[in-house]
């Protein structure tokens, strides 16, 4: 019996706190070469609140983010990208000895994008992204770990003032993604992070896209039993660009019978 009280009393009980807050900015760029070929690039600046005042949104820098790749459209419903990713990480504190002003983060990723047929006014995409990751803490002499990241994201767009996306549509899109991560370091935490964003988007021309929505993040800590939860407000822009010459931009007609 006095073994069982113990053994009762030694059990932790799971706790969530709310720990961060930020503000993230990024630009996407696609750039079509080929029916087939293209380059997918990332670039970020995030901030995250001022150590006083969790609420505040801004005051310190997060990271740095630059993501590329290149994009190999199979067909109409599938795509993938492969490339490097190069992240700044900068201190959590930088008046403190303690911390490195910033790491680096190098990873190579890859992403299989798979595009549903449309549903009404609805379109949807199943989004797989795998990257293996060399991180190390900010923490003065802190090693490089490896971990493997694994994550699964299904999102859609809907539009508001016309029947389909085009140029002057305002739409809506959910999104809803779920991060899994492995490694040597990584043992009571498997789930590193589970993110809805959602937001609006105005297509100003063929060429350039605006957004901005509000993302919320749910993540597991090392010990396993303890979780963080954080509000991020995003504001990004999408570029799109498209080399190939005019005629081969018109769609293809099929004359054979």
């Amino acid at each position: 019996m006095h073994n069982l009280l113990y053994a009762q009393s030694d059990v932790k009980r799971s706790t969530t706190s709310m720990e961060e807050t930020g503000m993230w900015y990024g630009a996407y760029l696609k750039i079509r070469f080929s029916e087939k070929l293209g380059y997918y690039g990332e670039h970020h600046w995030r901030t995250r609140n001022d150590i006083d005042n969790v609420w505040s949104f801004s005051g310190r820098p997060r990271q740095m983010y630059n993501r590329f790749g290149l994009n190999i459209m199979f067909n109409d419903y599938f795509e993938a990208v492969i490339g490097p990713t190069l992240v700044m990480n900068f201190s959590p504190d930088m008046d403190s000895d303690a911390y490195d002003k910033v790491t680096y983060e190098p990873r190579i990723w890859h992403q299989w994008l798979f595009k549903m047929p449309k549903m009404g006014r609805v379109k949807m995409y199943h989004q797989f992204r795998f990257e293996h990751r060399w991180k190390r803490k900010n923490d003065v002499g802190e090693d490089h770990d490896y971990t493997n990241r694994y994550r699964y994201k299904i999102f859609g767009y809907i539009p508001i003032n016309s029947k389909e996306i085009k140029e002057k549509s305002w739409y809506f899109s959910p999104s809803a993604e779920i991060f899994m991560h492995s490694g040597e370091s990584i043992v009571n935490n498997p789930m590193e992070d589970f993110r809805t964003y959602n937001g609006f988007g105005y297509v100003m021309n063929n060429t350039l896209t605006f957004f901005v929505g509000h993302m919320f993040t749910y993540g597991q800590k090392s010990s396993g039993y303890e979780y963080k939860t954080s509000h991020i407000l995003r504001f990004n822009v999408y570029i799109g660009l498209d080399t190939r010459k005019i005629e081969d931009k018109l769609p293809k007609i099929n004359l054979g019978y």
